[in-house]
């Protein structure tokens, strides 16, 4: 009998094994003598059999069950274990369609609200799969043929596919299941090829043969983290479907969407194909990232990477598990082991790309509204802020400066100055960013747009099936849309920019809408019939179709049709954008996209799209930049204050002090509303504002050490909790705070009318920020004093952070006095560290055009190790050393063996100033 009930319920074994153990070669072999996660499992398969059994027996006695009698193997499954075999969205599942499938039909009350619940129809144990019919050793792992006897259920069911197996590395394995006799779709993504099979794998690997199933354990613990054997394997032309138990119900990543950090896998379905719509609970979002990492017992971690860009969703499910659905491609699995969260994210990113390092003013505050009208109003704004000296580095132009919404223009009256601004903004030190998107207006007189013009000569729209440019509408009307896949769209992307830039030397580049976004379905005649407009199945998208509120999924492109290439749209044109900016500008790109596919990071941020002002928005936002550091985009943000509606003080405030602890701030707003840049408010939300803004610049040398490390090696910037306290329970569904790096906590007030904040400070001691007071917890939740001027922040022991004093730019801070904060551990140690370079030249690390010290606090004895030095470090002086934990009043404090002048507070804080000393010498520091 074949099974597909939960391992660790009931199970019958499969007829029989390969195992795949370290050094041996594989062999026919009998699961129950093998694998211990068969084991004791054929006593609980008969008790539970024979209960389903005697229920039915007594049901057909009594009568009491309505309709035709349950087979015995339907009535086995319990509630929380039966995978969908009827997941059409919108369908009222009746028996009659469901047994039409070969499935069971068992209908339970459905949940409150709409939402999905138990299915009605689901899978029974014995339901056809794919068999192994054989398994070879390759150099890097195994190659093997799964072969299908009979047919599913949907069109053009593939009989023979291809699995291959490759051990990559220790921690990361690779799975890829495929046509075994005609090549189809494939993301396009350079990912690193082994070159040899790894040594000692920290997982192992078995096969059930009939029916196909992986099941992958972590040899540490045991722990079964992927076992597939729990539903069937489909693998159709379009559609492709695989299911998993899980370890447990800690479950992240899986974007883009709006929801708390942590999913609920109460029967929840999660849908990835890129959609523009303001962020709302269940919709599927911007970008598409298939990717989850999974929280184990006892703090182990995992991750899992379908690298797929079809249309998807994902189901989760109470059991614990998951079911891929997706509409085409194949089945290619990165499988990473950690085994810390940390590690999980190094890992992937190892595969999908590390992210760029960010130009330094990319950190600083960025300005930017939908209205404002005129470049002179844009004007007025930066003068009110340099005006009140509140920082800002970058000050950006929605589509209103635009001649007729027209990318590559702007408007001759309206903005007629815009010139002069972006001079002004560069005398001061500051940048300026300008929004495009890929729709280019399609009906303006032949040769008076070079852009339409250049692109229909050469072929570089979208096409329709009969081969003509796909014409949609966007801002400025009926527009075409640049194909990205084509690499002569970059050259011609280049040239338009170039053509612009000659007026308006732009430093950055704002990319929206690039979903793509069509404020028609499809196009204006509609899509066409067929199975890539309309498939045989539809994952549950919003609006119901492909083609809703995007080009049709028929439309031609370069590389393939747009049903392939749909969630790669804006990551095709983020690459396109980032060269193009390197090569007029040859400095660091600065870009930042709605639309996000993985590996996005080595060419943009992104910001998470247009929320609106309200309290509920300001929160969701914690979780969304935690995922985004998940899917190694760590340069992402929320519109501060929100983008729609219309803010209040209090509101604004509160979110100004979150957002600028967002890896990307940004203040942006819509049309039609009333103001929300600092300048606006009271004296006192003002000064508020200011001095959050202040507190972060001071941070930038920290802030730009840690996406130093991001790019240098996967590192996360804004940090869930969890990956610094994986076996700390209480931190796993943590979303209203969150750390930067493993050592800064943030607690922002998420509240309406509080003076106070509630949070949780994981077990140790914890230095306030401002103070240097400390607070020793023991894992606890603690109120904070929160007035409307104060954003909770604490160091975390052993901790060094290097910060400077801050000025209204990033170019102007870089210049000033460091000041060096030590938070020593209960053990009075301490360790931190410091990249500094000259903030905007292309590959610093690469070409060795850096610096990068060490900072170590041991036995009363601070040293600063410099382990590489360039120029610039000449260029910047160590002001101060504050040490806070320091538990005994000093008599003298020594730098490099000379007496110092030193003070120190009742709060155990020892400050030693006016040091005077040059980045790039290492000195040593001692307090007797």
């Amino acid at each position: 009998m074949k099974s597909y009930q939960k391992l660790t319920t009931a199970v019958p074994q499969p007829a029989a094994c390969w195992v795949e153990e370290e050094g041996a070669s594989p062999a026919p072999t009998r699961c129950g003598k093998l694998a211990p996660w068969w084991v004791g499992s054929g006593l609980l398969v008969a008790a539970v059999l024979l209960s389903a059994i005697t229920v039915w027996v007594l049901r057909q006695v009594s009568g009491s069950w309505p309709g035709p009698a349950l087979p015995p193997k339907c009535l086995l499954v319990p509630e929380d274990h039966r995978f969908d075999c009827y997941p059409e969205h919108r369908v009222v599942v009746t028996q009659e369609l469901c047994e039409s499938r070969g499935c069971c039909f068992i209908q339970t009350p459905p949940p409150a609200g709409g939402k999905r619940g138990v299915p009605w129809c689901f899978y029974p144990p014995d339901f056809p799969s794919y068999t192994l019919e054989s398994l070879n050793q390759t150099a890097l792992g195994m190659v093997g043929l799964l072969v299908r006897r009979e047919k599913a259920y949907y069109p053009r069911d593939i009989e023979m596919l291809r699995l291959d197996v490759e051990f990559e590395t220790n921690t990361r394995l690779h799975i890829k299941i495929t046509d075994a006799a005609n090549p189809r779709f494939e993301v396009p993504l350079e990912v690193p090829r082994a070159m040899k099979r790894a040594e000692n794998p920290i997982y192992s690997l078995d096969f059930s043969r009939d029916p196909f199933g992986v099941l992958l354990r972590r040899r540490a613990t045991g722990t079964v983290l992927v076992n597939t054997t729990v539903a069937p394997l489909i693998f159709a032309d379009q559609f492709l479907q695989i299911a998993t138990s899980l370890p447990s119900k800690f479950l992240y990543g899986l974007g883009e969407h709006r929801g708390t950090l942590l999913h609920s896998l109460d029967w929840n379905t999660l849908t990835l194909w890129a959609r523009d719509v303001s962020p709302t609970e269940s919709f599927n979002l911007y970008g598409a990232h298939p990717f989850y990492l999974l929280m184990e017992e006892g703090g182990d971690a995992h991750g899992v990477f379908l690298l797929n860009s079809n249309a998807m969703e994902v189901a989760l499910q109470p059991a614990p598990a998951l079911t891929w659905r997706t509409i085409g491609g194949v089945l290619d699995f990165y499988i990473f082991l950690g085994p810390d969260p940390n590690m999980v994210i190094q890992q992937y990113q190892q595969v999908i790309g590390f992210p760029a390092m960010p130009p330094l003013w990319a950190l600083g505050f960025h300005l930017c509204r939908w209205g404002y009208g005129s470049s002179n109003e844009t004007w007025q704004t930066v003068r009110a802020m340099r005006n009140y000296q509140i920082p800002q580095d970058a000050q950006w132009n929605d589509i209103d400066y635009m001649d007729g919404y027209r990318d590559f223009t702007f408007d001759p009256q309206k903005f007629a100055s815009l010139p002069s601004l972006v001079e002004d903004l560069h005398k001061h030190r500051q940048r300026y960013v300008m929004i495009l998107d890929p729709g280019i207006s399609s009906t303006n007189p032949h040769g008076s747009y070079w852009p339409f013009d250049e692109g229909l000569k050469q072929g570089l729209f979208l096409n329709t099936t009969q081969g003509q440019p796909l014409i949609g509408q966007v801002w400025p009307g009926f527009t075409a849309f640049a194909d990205f896949s084509n690499p002569d769209t970059h050259q011609w992307w280049l040239e338009n920019l170039q053509r612009f830039h000659a007026h308006v030397p732009f430093d950055g580049l704002w990319i929206d809408m690039n979903e793509p976004s069509n404020f028609m379905d499809g196009s204006e005649e509609g899509c066409p019939p067929g199975e890539l407009d309309s498939p045989p199945y539809t994952p549950a998208v919003l609006g119901d179709s492909l083609s809703a509120k995007t080009v049709c999924a028929s439309a031609k492109q370069k590389v393939s049709v747009h049903y392939n290439l749909h969630n790669l749209y804006g990551l095709m044109e983020a690459r396109a954008t980032a060269r193009a900016l390197i090569q007029i500008r040859g400095k660091r790109p600065f870009v930042i996209s709605r639309s996000t596919f993985p590996s996005q990071g080595q060419y943009s941020g992104h910001w998470l799209g247009d929320n609106r002002s309200q309290w509920k928005d300001m929160y969701y936002s914690i979780p969304g930049l935690l995922s985004f550091s998940l899917f190694g985009i760590p340069l992402v943000g929320a519109d501060i204050c929100g983008f729609s509606g219309s803010t209040s003080e209090e509101l604004c405030t509160r979110w100004m002090q979150l957002g600028a602890f967002y890896p990307f701030a940004r203040n942006h707003n819509t049309q039609n509303e009333k103001a929300q840049d600092p300048t606006v408010f009271s004296p006192a939300a003002r000064t508020a504002m200011k001095d959050v803004l202040l507190t972060r610049y001071s941070l930038l040398p920290f802030l730009y050490t840690l996406f130093h490390r991001a790019h240098l090696q996967g590192d996360t910037v804004a940090r869930p909790l969890f990956f610094e306290f994986p076996q700390d329970v209480a931190t796993l569904g943590l979303d209203r705070q969150f750390l930067w790096g493993w050592s800064l906590l943030v607690t922002p007030v998420l509240e309406p009318g509080v003076d106070s904040v509630t949070g949780y400070v994981p077990q140790g001691v914890w230095y306030d920020f401002y103070t240097g007071s400390s607070v020793n917890s023991s894992g606890e939740m603690l109120k904070m004093s929160a007035p409307l001027d104060h954003l909770n922040l604490h160091i975390r022991e052993g901790a060094i952070l290097p910060t400077q004093k801050p000025a209204t730019t990033s170019e102007v801070s870089r210049g000033n006095p460091l000041r060096l904060i030590v938070a020593l551990s209960s053990s009075a140690t301490a360790w931190g560290d410091l990249f500094w370079d000259d903030g905007e030249s292309l590959d610093t690390f690469e070409r060795g055009s850096y610096s990068y010290l060490v900072f170590n606090v041991t036995q009363n004895i601070f040293t600063s190790v410099v382990l590489h030095t360039s120029t610039e470090a000449t260029e910047v002086t160590i002001g101060t050393v504050s040490i806070f934990g320091v538990r005994q009043p000093p008599t003298k404090v020594l730098l490099n063996g000379q007496e110092k002048p030193f003070s120190y507070l009742k709060n155990q804080v020892l400050t030693v100033s006016d040091l005077g000393l040059s980045l790039s010498q290492g000195f040593s520091l001692r307090w007797l």
